[in-house]
Parts: structure tokens; C-alpha cells; sequence
């Protein structure tokens, strides 16, 4: 347990930071499962923006956000 003043208030941050990054994570992986599922040309721009957003606050790495990028629109022109 944190036993100084500012380890408190770090503890803290870091639990507020963890529910936003989960749900971004999480939204991230609901589009990329949709878009694997349907292929639809429509859901290629919100998925686009939420692997984005995920790689913007550190999520994921720069390559595994391009991978994913890459295995979408594979996908989709695929179908």
C-alpha cells in the first residue's frame, strides 16, 4: 500500500486512468470483431478511428495498431 501523499494520489490517477483505457480498449476490440465478422465497407472508418484513438493514448504499439489496420482492410476488400 502507498504510504506517501503522492504515491496516494497516484494510486488514485492510475484507477481512473485504468476505466478509460479499458473502454477504449474495449470499443476498439468490439470494431475490429465487427468488421472481421461483416466486412462491411461502412464500419472501416469507426474501426480506423478506434485503433487510432487506442494507439494515441498508448494502448497499443504504432506496429500492432498498422497490423490491424492492415488485417481489416484485407478483410473488407475480401468481401
Amino acid at each position: 500500500m502507498a504510504n506517501t501523499s503522492s504515491a496516494k494520489k497516484a494510486n488514485r490517477v492510475e484507477l481512473r486512468r485504468r476505466v478509460f483505457n479499458a473502454r477504449r480498449s474495449k470499443a476498439m476490440k468490439d470494431a475490429v470483431k465487427d468488421v472481421m465478422k461483416t466486412g462491411r465497407v461502412e464500419d472501416l472508418a469507426t474501426t480506423y478511428q478506434a485503433i487510432d484513438k487506442a494507439l494515441k493514448r498508448g494502448i497499443i504499439k504504432k506496429n500492432t495498431a498498422a497490423r490491424m489496420k492492415s488485417r481489416v482492410a484485407r478483410r473488407v476488400a475480401a468481401k
